[in-house]
């Protein structure tokens, strides 16, 4: 059985999560640095089984693109390159970030380790793909 990878997109970082191999609950996996996550990915593919990919889309309030779209949709299209036949689905990533914060908080992280933006990414990319995986059941 194979893991869907959920990915909070950003021009320095990518948070990334995964589910597990049920597709029942999603798990923060990593934060790569933009530039290295085509080869941590390909890394990891070459030990797991990938079915898909959620990518989160920026939308404004009115259901528009975001300004953001200009980096996301070049990343899709190279990610449907590196992966072809692996379906890349786009997930609404309103409030993700302070969503991911709040869950640190109600968590007990303590103020100083909140700070640590990776940590958010990854926890954001967590909740883009449990939000798929609950709107596909």
């Amino acid at each position: 059985m194979g893991r869907i990878i959920g990915i909070d997109y950003g021009t320095k970082r990518i948070g990334l999560a995964v589910t597990d191999p049920l597709k029942i609950f999603a798990s923060p996996m990593e934060t790569v640095r933009t530039c290295n996550f085509e080869s941590f990915i390909k890394k990891y593919s070459e030990t797991e089984t990938i079915e898909g990919f959620v990518i989160g889309y920026p939308v404004k309030m009115n259901n528009q693109a975001s300004e953001t779209v200009k980096f996301i949709d070049p990343f899709i299209k190279k990610l449907e390159k590196l992966f072809p036949g692996i379906p890349v689905s786009k997930a609404d990533e309103r409030f993700t970030s302070s969503i991911a914060f709040q869950t640190m908080i109600d968590g007990g992280v303590k103020k100083k380790d909140r700070r640590d933006k990776s940590m958010v990414d990854k926890i954001s990319a967590a909740i883009i793909l449990q939000s798929f995986i609950e709107r596909r059941r």
